[in-house]
């Protein structure tokens, strides 16, 4: 038997380049009459390949229960460097007319070649030892770096440690001390018997207003040169302040007294009978004031208030000391 490019179709097979049957070239041994027993009926007339496939074969269900799903063909992908197993066409180059069917197309099946990098013992082996004699070389300067900073740190400890024995202050630095601290104390008594000095008229007047049961105050203007003389005396609703004459005797009296005289009341029972008609009304602040020689009465919140003397007041003083009261 020839070995010749063939095709197999249906159970027979074909020429590859021809296109024409097989015939085996094998010795039959048959005795003709077993050959006329056995052999079908076969037609004696020459069959081509278009007349062998005119007829259809009818269909053939498989039994899915033995046979393996079908897969689709996976696309072949060719590596760089990776040599394919290709699987040869048995087609012809030339191919007989009548021939329609071929085998499948060849199937690639890269190789992966793809290793992971791997170091050699020898590399691996210097890399260690240039790690180690680097390692070596760090070593005293690190040691050096660590003791100098350990030995900056006791030293600094050890200057903000206080001192075991007591610092003793000289004796003139303790009387130095002590003096200021008295000077600062006599100092603050001074300051404050100056200011209870000053006070001292107003707390008079409010001590004496409590005693009377009125509502008594001191002028917080006073003339320049006139300055409270002697304690200030009370009686049963009325309180009375003696005021003279720093360079001289001259000096005036202010009374403080409960009323209920109105302006007019005023007018007619206090200063009409002391003074006439010789009187000069003022208006300051809502107060009508009657000034009258050296004298002067008026009346506010239910007290009446008078000035009497011969201290030689101007109607701007009187005026200003009766609002200074309210």
């Amino acid at each position: 038997m020839t070995n010749k490019p063939t095709v197999t179709i249906n159970g027979r097979q074909y020429d590859a380049v021809t296109g024409l049957p097989v015939v085996a070239d094998t010795i039959d041994t048959t005795s003709a009459d077993e050959k006329k027993t056995h052999a079908p009926q076969l037609n004696t007339q020459p069959s081509h390949a278009h007349q062998l496939h005119a007829q259809t074969q009818r269909s053939q269900t498989l039994s899915r229960k033995f046979t393996k799903k079908p897969t689709p063909a996976k696309t072949a992908i060719i590596t760089r460097g990776v040599k394919p197993n290709i699987q040869h066409d048995v087609r012809p180059a030339h191919p007989h007319a009548q021939v329609r069917k071929f085998a499948p197309h060849p199937i690639v099946t890269p190789k992966s070649i793809d290793v992971a990098p791997v170091t050699h013992p020898h590399v691996a082996k210097a890399h260690a030892l240039s790690a180690a004699k680097a390692e070596q070389k760090s070593l005293p300067s690190q040691v050096a770096a660590t003791a100098i900073k350990q030995q900056a740190i006791t030293q600094a400890v050890a200057n903000t440690q206080p001192s075991s024995k007591p610092h003793k202050q000289p004796f003139w630095h303790q009387r130095q001390r002590v003096t200021g601290i008295i000077t600062a104390t006599f100092a603050l008594v001074l300051l404050g018997g100056y200011f209870t000095y000053l006070n001292m008229p107003s707390l008079s007047v409010r001590v004496a207003a409590a005693q009377a049961g009125i509502n008594a105050s001191f002028p917080d203007y006073r003339p320049d040169g006139y300055a409270l003389n002697g304690p200030v005396t009370y009686s049963d609703g009325r309180v009375s302040m003696n005021f003279k004459a720093n360079a001289s005797d001259v000096g005036f009296e202010l009374n403080q007294s409960k009323s209920s005289w109105s302006s007019d009341a005023v007018l007619d029972n206090y200063v009409a009978p002391r003074a006439g008609s010789s009187y000069m009304p003022y208006t300051e602040r809502g107060l009508t004031i009657y000034t009258y020689k050296n004298s002067a009465a008026w009346v506010n919140g239910g007290i009446l208030y008078t000035i009497e003397g011969n201290a030689p007041l101007s109607s701007e003083q009187i005026r200003r000391i009766a609002t200074s009261l309210l």
